[in-house]
């Protein structure tokens, strides 16, 4: 399934200030009013944004619609922007919380890559003997039967427990960064990751060990 995230490596290297002074010095021009200098913000974050609403809605239009009201929403708020966080714990702050805010108002279901969840496929299987000659074969009917019921049993979690799932397990976020982003201790988002992991287990029990 196509997705736009990157990997956690990645994540990290864009949140510590000392790792990018080209980039905190876009940001002070930004809050000073330069849209030119907020517009290559946008470019340099828009992707990873992407990719964090698309993993949270499973839907391309929802996903470019919501990445745009992040960018419009914080460009109109920059100048409010203290700095007692990293810019991109605010700006991920933004994105999530409109996002949640969608979900809250469409109440539907929602479909979640797992590709990256679980890793290597090969891990998925590893313990499913086959005698069939066409282990290819086999091997695709099980994975896409898999994908179909983790989809079941992530649409089954709340979307605040889904959303702490593809912070840390899908962007790679710290447990710190995601109690920033939601406004939560980081004892409430291991409790809550905790709570989504034994229940995607127990929904999952029969197709992975």
């Amino acid at each position: 399934m196509e997705s736009s995230v990157s990997t956690a490596n990645a994540s990290k290297s864009l949140i510590s200030k000392s790792d990018n002074p080209d980039l905190d010095l876009l940001v002070d021009k930004a809050i000073s009013g330069s849209f030119e200098a907020f517009d290559q913000i946008m470019v340099h974050y828009r992707e990873r944004m992407y990719g964090v609403i698309y993993n949270m809605t499973m839907n391309h239009s929802d996903a470019a619609d919501l990445t745009q009201e992040t960018f419009v929403k914080a460009f109109r708020s920059i100048s409010k922007f203290k700095q007692k966080s990293s810019f991109f714990t605010w700006l991920y702050r933004i994105g999530v919380n409109l996002t949640l805010t969608f979900l809250k108002r469409k109440r539907s279901k929602k479909l979640f890559s797992f590709d990256h969840f679980f890793g290597d496929s090969d891990k998925i299987d590893a313990n499913i003997e086959f005698s069939s000659k066409d282990f290819t074969s086999v091997k695709n009917t099980l994975l896409n039967e898999l994908h179909e019921k983790l989809n079941e049993a992530l649409s089954k979690l709340s979307d605040k427990h889904r959303t702490i799932v593809v912070l840390y397990e899908i962007d790679g976020l710290s447990h710190r960064e995601i109690s920033e982003i939601m406004k939560c201790t980081e004892g409430t988002v291991r409790s809550r990751l905790h709570y989504a992991k034994l229940q995607l287990q127990s929904l999952l029990k029969d197709y992975i060990s």
